[in-house]
Protein backbone atom coordinates (compact mmCIF):
# COMPACT_ATOMS: atom_id res chain seq x y z
CA UNK A 1 0.00 0.00 0.00
CA UNK A 2 1.12 3.32 -0.75
CA UNK A 3 0.87 6.61 1.58
CA UNK A 4 1.74 10.09 0.87
CA UNK A 5 3.78 11.31 4.20
CA UNK A 6 3.56 15.33 4.22
CA UNK A 7 6.21 16.17 6.47
CA UNK A 8 5.91 19.94 8.32
CA UNK A 9 9.35 20.96 10.77
CA UNK A 10 8.04 22.12 14.06
CA UNK A 11 8.34 25.44 14.91
CA UNK A 12 9.82 25.76 10.97
CA UNK A 13 13.36 24.41 12.02
CA UNK A 14 14.54 21.77 9.66
CA UNK A 15 18.05 21.86 11.06
CA UNK A 16 17.16 20.21 14.27
CA UNK A 17 15.48 17.12 12.04
CA UNK A 18 18.64 17.26 9.97
CA UNK A 19 21.38 17.04 13.19
CA UNK A 20 19.11 13.76 14.23
CA UNK A 21 18.81 12.64 10.78
CA UNK A 22 22.90 12.83 10.65
CA UNK A 23 23.33 10.62 14.04
CA UNK A 24 20.57 8.12 13.11
CA UNK A 25 19.39 7.94 9.74
CA UNK A 26 15.70 7.82 8.63
CA UNK A 27 14.96 5.25 11.12
CA UNK A 28 12.34 4.28 9.06
CA UNK A 29 10.42 1.28 10.36
CA UNK A 30 11.11 -2.03 9.06
CA UNK A 31 9.88 -3.25 5.67
CA UNK A 32 9.05 0.34 4.42
CA UNK A 33 10.88 2.46 2.04
CA UNK A 34 10.91 6.38 2.05
CA UNK A 35 10.58 8.26 -1.34
CA UNK A 36 7.74 11.38 -1.53
CA UNK A 37 5.75 8.21 -1.58
CA UNK A 38 6.35 5.18 1.02
CA UNK A 39 5.17 1.89 0.84
CA UNK A 40 4.34 -0.65 3.62
CA UNK A 41 1.81 -3.25 4.58
CA UNK A 42 -0.42 -0.80 6.10
CA UNK A 43 -1.02 2.44 7.83
CA UNK A 44 -0.09 0.92 11.23
CA UNK A 45 2.77 -0.26 10.13
CA UNK A 46 4.58 3.52 9.59
CA UNK A 47 3.09 4.62 13.38
CA UNK A 48 6.42 3.54 14.58
CA UNK A 49 8.68 5.86 12.60
CA UNK A 50 5.99 8.21 12.94
CA UNK A 51 6.35 8.64 16.86
CA UNK A 52 10.32 8.46 16.24
CA UNK A 53 10.22 12.12 14.83
CA UNK A 54 7.00 13.33 16.38
CA UNK A 55 8.55 15.68 18.63
CA UNK A 56 10.35 17.21 15.78
CA UNK A 57 8.08 17.37 13.02
CA UNK A 58 4.06 16.66 12.71
CA UNK A 59 3.16 14.19 9.67
CA UNK A 60 0.03 14.39 7.41
CA UNK A 61 -0.50 10.56 6.10
CA UNK A 62 -2.55 10.31 3.13
CA UNK A 63 -3.39 6.90 1.21
CA UNK A 64 -2.76 6.61 -2.50
CA UNK A 65 -4.05 4.12 -5.04
CA UNK A 66 -2.46 4.32 -8.11
CA UNK A 67 -5.15 4.42 -11.18
CA UNK A 68 -5.13 0.66 -12.28
CA UNK A 69 -6.17 0.03 -8.54
CA UNK A 70 -8.52 2.66 -8.46
CA UNK A 71 -10.32 1.50 -11.40
CA UNK A 72 -10.74 -1.86 -10.91
CA UNK A 73 -12.67 -1.22 -7.90
CA UNK A 74 -15.59 -0.34 -10.36
CA UNK A 75 -17.05 -2.10 -12.76
CA UNK A 76 -18.01 -0.58 -16.39
CA UNK A 77 -20.93 1.37 -16.55
CA UNK A 78 -21.64 0.13 -20.53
Amino acid sequence: MLFMVIERFRQGDARLVAERFGREGRMHCEGSRCFQLMEAEHLDSLKEWIARWADLVDFEIVPVLASDEFWSRFSPTR
